[in-house]
């Protein structure tokens, strides 16, 4: 938000500090010819209002970015957005052909049902009976992988095979989809299986208006016992912000009507729907609360009652690292009894471990399901994922490290430079603020602090900014912005990708005052709320 007026008396004020001919020691010399040009090449850029639209906007990435030599002057900020995210796309197209978006679920259901509901009279006989039978009793493994063709044109190819106590099958599919405006797209699809026969499918999305868009899905499959047709639409809505309506026809197999309102906010979801069908009618209400955390928790219940019976369903889900999420739902129904549903997102693969529990209600099931998961994950996220995540973040703070271990030094040496050659500026600011009992820095360090008893192990690691700090000050005055104080004159960054601070010590009007400002925050002092009590 500088002026130009602004920028020009802090160009010419650290032109004065590290003109080459203020110094003439040869080495300080040498230094300030070093940052002199530093100066003025940050000038030229902040001087010219596109190449400080370029700079605010994106910073120095922006400034290297190939293209802008094309772009006309006297362009705005928000024109110089446009061109640059026009660059991206660019950018974005030519590595189109390089991704393939492969999305994956891997599912294993397990039958454990003679933990709780076994007949004991019948295994006596049975050499290890002792033990309950936990089987694995159907698998369901499904792949796809998109080929992008041309900006608007993409190939998807998607394949699936599944067993269940003893019988399985697959079925492999692939599908040509089309983007024909910014309004909607259209896909082809054609499919094989040892099950099901030949597929062929056409899939339609429109926006009809900015508010509402149509979905529908024609399908013929081919089978044994001849020709099976099916339609589905779908009839979408948003009633406002965060709340969406559906209506779904499908027609031919499992014929049914469905009518849904979806509300999705930054702290909850909820869900109502109810559907007439053959064989199927049902009333879903489900709720799901996020939690404003760094796992980004999610606690999530839901009743659905039908003509096949009620089940009430409850659970959680938790980020566990950066691209996985760990949650688990214990189902409870009529006629269904209980199961313990166990599912992990990675990236963009899923893996679901359904566990049958019990046929019947039984409260220990429940208890089990419920508390069970509960103690496990506690346990490991204490004993293996905080360890393991705290390792990898060691890893990555030391691989940053040492990727910016030649730019760090470089920094550094410049700091150290800007410090000599600011001594003899400093040593006349202290003396004006002397005189008229202004703002004296006694001390000043910016780095990682450590002052929780949890971290005491940890390594305090500060520089001192004393005399860079005191050659800020102007009349009795120190103004900070709301940005990293790593590239302020005589400043460089001690801890790569750590938190930092910057603790002040310093006298106004004879009186000490000390402050901590986080990095990134603004800073303005003197400031009364700084004093030091003298009874402290």
């Amino acid at each position: 938000q500088a002026s130009q007026e602004e920028l020009k008396a802090a160009y010419r004020r650290l032109c004065m500090l590290y003109h080459p001919d203020k110094h003439r020691d040869p080495e300080l010399k040498t230094q300030a010819e070093q940052l002199f040009n530093l100066v003025h090449q940050a000038y030229e850029v902040l001087s010219d209002p596109q190449t400080r639209a370029i700079y605010d906007i994106y910073g120095r990435r922006g400034l290297e970015m190939e293209g802008w030599e094309v772009v006309e002057r006297k362009r705005t900020a928000a024109e110089i957005r446009e061109e640059f995210e026009r660059l991206q796309r660019e950018r974005e197209e030519r590595r189109l052909q390089q991704r393939t978006n492969p999305k994956g679920t891997i599912s294993v259901g397990i039958d454990a049902t003679d933990l709780f509901d076994r007949y004991d009279e019948e295994y006596e006989d049975v050499p290890g009976s002792s033990f309950p039978q936990i089987e694995i009793n159907k698998m369901h493994i499904s792949q796809s992988i998109e080929a992008p063709l041309t900006a608007t044109d993409t190939a998807i190819l998607s394949g699936n095979l599944s067993t269940q106590n003893g019988n399985g099958g697959g079925s492999i599919n692939l599908a040509l989809r089309r983007v024909t405006s910014a309004k909607g797209w259209g896909e082809l699809e054609f499919g094989a299986g040892d099950l099901h026969g030949p597929l062929f499918g056409l899939k339609i999305f429109r926006n009809l208006t900015p508010r509402c868009f149509i979905t529908t899905n024609c399908a013929l499959q081919f089978s044994s016992r001849g020709v099976r047709p099916g339609l589905t639409t779908v009839l979408a809505r948003n009633l406002d912000k965060n709340t969406m309506g559906y209506l779904q026809w499908r027609w031919g197999i499992q014929s049914a009507m469905n009518t849904s309102i979806v509300r999705d906010t930054k702290t909850s979801h909820f869900t109502v729907a109810l559907q007439l069908g053959i064989p199927h009618s049902f009333m879903m209400v489900s709720y799901q609360h996020k939690f404003q955390d760094e796992d980004q928790t999610r606690v999530k219940g839901s009743l659905k009652a039908g003509f096949f019976g009620t089940v009430v369903e409850y659970g959680a889900e938790r980020k566990i690292s950066r691209h996985s999420v760990l949650g688990a739902t214990v189902s409870v129904g009529v006629p269904q009894g209980v199961s313990l549903k166990i599912k992990l997102n990675r990236a963009s693969q899923t893996y679901f471990f359904p566990v049958h529990l019990t046929d019947q209600l039984l409260p220990s099931a429940v208890f089990y399901a419920t508390v069970g998961p509960l103690v496990i994950y506690f346990a490991m996220h204490r004993l293996v994922i905080k360890p393991y995540l705290r390792a990898q973040k060691e890893r990555e703070l030391e691989k940053q490290r040492e990727n910016t271990a030649s730019d760090i030094l470089q920094k550094k040496q410049e700091a150290e430079a800007a410090v000599r050659l600011m001594q003899e500026s400093v040593r006349r600011i202290i003396e004006a603020e002397e005189a008229r009992m202004g703002l004296i820095i006694v001390n000043a360090w910016y780095g990682k602090f450590v002052n929780d008893n949890s971290r005491k192990n940890e390594k305090v690691k500060v520089i001192d900014v004393t005399v860079p700090l005191q050659c800020l000050v102007k009349d009795s005055k120190l103004i900070l912005t709301e940005a990293s104080k790593a590239g302020l004159p005589g400043f460089y960054d001690p801890c790569v990708g750590e938190e930092k601070s910057l603790k002040v010590l310093y006298q106004f009007r004879g009186v000490l005052h000390q402050v901590m400002s986080a990095d990134n925050e603004a800073l303005r002092i003197p400031k009364q709320s700084h004093r030091i009590d003298a009874d402290g």
